[in-house]
């Protein structure tokens, strides 16, 4: 699979942990500071990437603006080694979804899957 980490997912361990998995990863933290979230999401729209966030805006992008996407995880109010340990979870029960064009959020305690017009 192919991930981008926004600039508020994006973490050294995070980046390995899905390299070491064999994901292509790239992080926003690379790109030009003050990419707008807009950007960001065309990037991941146009290259087939993941996005991986902490963000709610990319929400309301997908969902009240309906801009295109192929997956968006976002991480809310979680540590590093939580979001990492959630991510290689994710990824062993629910990457057909992943591939589906969902916004998955992830807490400590659940994963809420949205399909697009739900």
């Amino acid at each position: 699979m192919k991930f981008l980490l926004d600039v508020s997912a994006s973490s050294r361990s995070m980046r390995a942990t899905l390299t070491r998995l064999g994901h292509d990863v790239i992080s926003a933290s690379d790109m030009i500071p003050g990419t707008a979230d807009e950007e960001i999401l065309d990037i991941a729209a146009e290259e087939g990437r993941i996005l991986v966030t902490e963000d709610k805006d990319f929400g309301e992008l997908v969902f009240v603006r309906g801009l295109a996407h192929p997956c968006i995880i976002r991480f809310a109010e979680m540590r590093v080694e939580e979001k990492v340990a959630a991510m290689v979870e994710l990824l062993d029960l629910h990457a057909d979804a992943m591939n589906s064009g969902v916004m998955i959020v992830v807490t400590r305690s659940q994963y809420r899957i949205r399909h697009r017009g739900i």
